[in-house]
């Protein structure tokens, strides 16, 4: 079997932005070339030769955070239908959320999934587990029989676990055996009473075709709802904190949203706690106060501008750690009737390199690291996230001059809403390899 050679490609990780190659030999690295070498090697016949043509050659991206809705929710997506969304997004390794039917908790659950992606063979898929059992709310049984190799992140993502109590259990559970707790931090009664507000709020919109008052109306209810929505966030977060602080455990922060989270994760961090966030493309790149982005509905809410420069500070600093996608995908009927979150996966690195590199004069090597390096560091994942001899072979060629109109209905995903319908982004992944397999290719 001949060995790949991808030449004349600007490499770039976390540590290195050159023109250069790389020879792929079976599912890793074997080399990584600088220009002049990689140009003699295109010449050898005994090469599967790639040209580049000066794209970006960069570790495929890592998420923490994503929903393929296997089992019980399949109309919306499936193992399948999520990983061919994934590696046309430029992913090699995804953490699937447990908020399935029946919610993933058990060692038998999990591997059902894994076993799922791996017969696929298009990315690496991690399902996580819930932190309560079947998200009773009560019981962390099904912590003892998991392990951090096989699980290495619980959550109860999707919702909070109410009793500071059982939180506080399932973390010392999850410490014990080195396993990340993943909050999705949201007051829970709180979020309660923004529920009706947004009933109401999507009751005047669907009667506001025709009707600018109604509409600001709408917008005024989901104001309100988005006030408590962000107080719930806030209140959760610096619950968590706390008992993580108590529990000694690796606290992980899913899609922080709020500048109160920052200054709390900050200060966290500088007193030494292992507390590791995420922030996602959709709360960088979409401000959210204003008509018509308030009536995207999403947990957490788009916020304003003010906590929107907050999360891109963060992301600069170091208090945020990586980027994931909390990819969301509904049917359209469910989309209609509200059901918050929306497809993003094919559309994260876009929407980052638009906002962050172009927008905000970040680096794509810093770009890479937040999307590749740092999220498989705080998975434990060995030998990825950068391009290095030696490494998988798990690499995206991109098409960084690249403008491009997002359009739903050619997601791969099953969910084809997505609020950035129409808008134009810069960034296009061209193709994606996993273990030195082609898993995506985009159509000329």
């Amino acid at each position: 079997m001949k060995k790949t050679l991808i030449y004349n490609a600007r490499i770039i990780d976390k540590e290195n932005d050159f023109t250069g190659g790389i020879i792929i030999n079976g599912k890793k690295i074997e080399a990584v070339l600088s220009a002049k070498e990689a140009a003699s090697f295109a010449k050898q016949a005994s090469f599967v030769t790639i040209n580049a043509n000066g794209m970006a050659l960069m570790p495929s991206f890592v998420d923490l955070h994503a929903h393929f809705r296997d089992p019980g929710f399949t109309a919306k997506e499936d193992i399948e239908s999520g990983s061919k969304a994934a590696v046309a997004g430029g992913y090699g390794t995804v953490v699937l959320m447990p908020n399935t039917d029946p919610p993933v908790s058990t060692a038998k659950e999990v591997r059902a999934n894994n076993a799922k992606a791996k017969q696929l063979g298009l990315l690496n898929v991690i399902q996580s587990a819930s932190i309560t059992t079947h998200f009773d709310g009560e019981n962390t049984a099904h912590l003892n029989e998991l392990n951090a190799k096989e699980t290495p992140l619980i959550t109860e993502d999707g919702r909070e676990v109410k009793s500071s109590a059982v939180m506080l259990d399932g973390m010392k559970k999850a410490a014990a055996k080195k396993m990340i707790v993943s909050c999705h931090c949201e007051d829970p009664f709180l979020a309660e009473e923004a529920r009706p507000l947004r009933k109401e709020a999507l009751a005047k919109l669907a009667k506001a075709k025709k009707s600018p008052q109604l509409k600001k109306e709408a917008a005024e209810i989901l104001t309100k709802a988005n006030t408590l929505l962000a107080l719930a966030e806030d209140t959760a977060t610096f619950r968590n904190i706390r008992l993580a602080k108590e529990a000694g455990c690796h606290l992980h922060l899913c899609h922080v949203s709020t500048k109160e989270c920052i200054d709390a994760i900050r200060k966290a961090k500088a007193e030494g706690m292992n507390i590791t966030a995420e922030i996602t493309p959709h709360h960088i790149g979409i401000c959210g106060t204003k008509m018509p982005q308030i009536f995207e509905i999403v947990n957490p809410p788009l916020r304003s501008q003010d906590d929107i420069d907050s999360l891109i500070e963060a992301l600069d600093d170091g208090t945020a750690d990586c980027i994931s996608t909390d990819h969301a995908p509904h049917t359209e009927q469910d989309k209609l009737g509200g059901s918050p979150g929306f497809s993003g996966i094919e559309t994260s690195f876009a929407v980052c390199y638009t906002t962050l590199v172009l927008g905000n004069a970040f680096t794509v090597s810093r770009l890479s690291e937040l999307m590749s390096y740092n999220p498989s560091k705080i998975l434990g994942l060995k030998n990825t996230g950068l391009i290095k001899k030696g490494f998988a072979a798990n690499v995206v060629l991109v098409d960084l001059e690249r403008i491009w109109t997002v359009r739903g209905k050619d997601f791969a995903s099953k969910g084809k809403y997505t609020p950035l319908e129409g808008q134009k982004v810069v960034g296009k992944v061209v193709k994606t390899f996993y273990e030195g397999k082609t898993v995506f290719e985009l159509e000329k």
